[in-house]
């Protein structure tokens, strides 16, 4: 299968879209969690942002994790604003209830972080991997976790992780009918598929 070899490079400021002025209306409740689907959150609560390639299977794996309190999908990392494809998950949690090392583990083990700018058959930049960090102990736990699952994934003989590790940039709502799709169409497509390496958690320091 040949694929176009502008898909698999990010574009430019100047190559960008124009994006759109005003934001994306979407839902009051997550359709499956009953909770918020946009600010304000229950007060205790933090956000993590991951990229994982189709964001439908991946929000699913995440508002199915205890702990997490709401999800949702929407475009993040490129240069448009209110953009319409750059497909990331917000997820909203309860760290009493689950840690951020445990979301770290469900990314990891939910998608194939080799890739590039691929997940399957879903090939190009929005597809990538990603990790969005929202303060310095996310940073530290995001880089702890790729060092120890990249030692794992070695020792498993698979490849070297392209997952890109970043401040977390504005996010932006994708349309209504993307929020919780395989909730809504339980048939639907899913183009996740994890390496069958276990992630280990709770390592506290990352390779220099």
């Amino acid at each position: 299968m040949r694929h176009d070899p502008d898909a698999l490079k990010l574009p430019s400021r100047e190559e960008a879209l124009p994006g759109r002025a005003e934001k994306m209306p979407v839902p009051s409740r997550h359709a499956v969690l009953g909770t918020p689907l946009a600010p304000p959150f229950p007060a205790g609560t933090e956000t993590a942002l991951f990229g994982l390639g189709c964001f439908w299977g991946a929000e699913r794996k995440f508002w199915q994790t205890p702990g997490v309190v709401s999800t949702s999908v929407g475009y993040a990392g490129g240069h448009t604003p209110n953009p319409t494809y750059r497909e990331v998950v917000r997820v909203v949690f309860d760290p009493r209830k689950v840690r951020y090392e445990d979301l770290l583990r469900v990314f990891w083990e939910s998608h194939d972080p080799t890739q590039g700018m691929r997940q399957g058959n879903d090939v190009g930049t929005q597809y990538r991997s990603a990790i969005y960090w929202r303060d310095e102990e996310q940073r530290r736990a995001a880089e702890a976790s790729r060092d120890a699952y990249q030692r794992a994934l070695r020792a498993a003989g698979r490849g070297e992780i392209t997952t890109e590790i970043a401040s977390a940039p504005e996010f932006y709502y994708a349309e209504e009918y993307h929020q919780q799709y395989l909730d809504k169409n339980p048939g639907g497509y899913c183009g996740l598929g994890g390496t069958g390496v276990s992630c280990p958690v709770g390592v506290t320091t990352a390779e220099p």
